[in-house]
């Protein structure tokens, strides 16, 4: 069991925030799946200080999610402690901070992985969040921002006396986004160097990997992203995995099935239109390196509505019991 501030956790699995996947029916999928804890999509501070309906959107939570951790960028602490309290009262359980997002149009605000080059501010944030929010909070950290400025473990150090209730660790600089090879021996090293939970996260892409990144860096929490897309069921193999049991790997009709049931979520919370446009990329992940996949993603991409997302997925389906018989 693991505990994040006054919040136990059932098991230490859990669904890494991300940007256009993370919304509420892909994190009700995760939960059903063995994840538990879910972490929104990333969101702006500034828009929540703005009232944006388009980011206030992104706290929309529902009861069996929780706990439900909000992760917030920005690079105001006035703002991300505005921000964290206006998610306090929609409903989050956990704030978490984002300190480990490469992408440029975040870190050239200030925000993100630029935190880990701006620790000054990065503290300053985070007691501003402290100070204004009761809620255990959360950071996720990268390596550093490059090689010559690998700062994780003191960053750790400094989130702790701070008062965060717990860390996650990517362990790849901010200049490689998610190429090369993550460094678990970082995680290690930070759990190492704080009394709080650290939370593995990178490079877990199959049940035995979640294992073993707990047994090598003796991490308390496990965090998967890109490969809980590909593989919604990752979850629940890690959980039947380390008791022993078979693996279920699911069959085509379990992969059709949770299709349909991700974009039947997806038009509980928007129009038609938006969700099959949404369901177009998620396709891609979730049919990545099954049979002949690469001849219908053109096919894919061209998702317009529910009628093109059925043709596609019964072609394609169709084709897959083709093969397999």
């Amino acid at each position: 069991m693991m505990k994040i501030g006054n919040i136990e956790l059932k098991n230490r699995l859990m669904l890494a925030p991300m940007a256009g996947v993370t919304s509420l029916p892909f994190r009700m999928m995760a939960r059903g799946m063995g994840a538990d804890l879910v972490f929104s999509e990333m969101v702006s501070a500034m828009g929540l200080t703005l009232n944006s309906a388009k980011t206030l959107v992104l706290l929309k939570s529902h009861p069996s999610e929780r706990p439900f951790a909000v992760q917030l960028f920005g690079s105001r602490p006035d703002a991300m402690a505005r921000a964290a309290c206006i998610s306090a009262e929609a409903g989050a359980d956990i704030i978490d901070i984002n300190m480990g997002c490469p992408v440029k149009k975040v870190t050239k605000t200030g925000a993100g992985a630029f935190l880990m080059r701006d620790t000054n501010n990065a503290q300053e944030i985070v007691k501003a969040v402290r100070l204004s929010c009761r809620l255990p909070l959360t950071v996720k950290i990268r390596a550093g921002w490059s090689a010559d400025r690998m700062n994780a473990c003191e960053m750790a150090r400094m989130m702790e006396d701070c008062g965060v209730d717990a860390i996650s660790v990517h362990p790849r600089f901010a200049t490689q986004g998610y190429s090369g090879k993550a460094d678990w021996g970082l995680i290690t090293r930070v759990k190492q160097e704080v009394s709080i939970p650290v939370i593995g996260n990178g490079d877990i892409n199959s049940p035995s990997d979640a294992l073993r990144m707990e047994k090598e860096t003796g991490c308390d929490g496990l965090m998967i992203g890109r490969a809980a897309v590909r593989n919604p069921w990752i979850f629940r193999q890690i959980l039947q995995l380390e008791k022993g049991l078979p693996v279920h790997e699911p069959d085509l009709s379990e992969r059709r099935s949770l299709i349909m049931e991700h974009y039947n979520f997806l038009t509980d919370v928007m129009e038609e239109h938006r969700a099959a446009l949404r369901m177009r990329g998620l396709l891609l992940s979730y049919t990545k390196g099954l049979p002949g996949s690469g001849r219908f993603r053109d096919r894919f991409t061209k998702i317009k509505d529910v009628r093109s997302l059925m043709e596609s997925m019964d072609d394609y389906f169709s084709s897959l019991g083709e093969v397999r018989g």
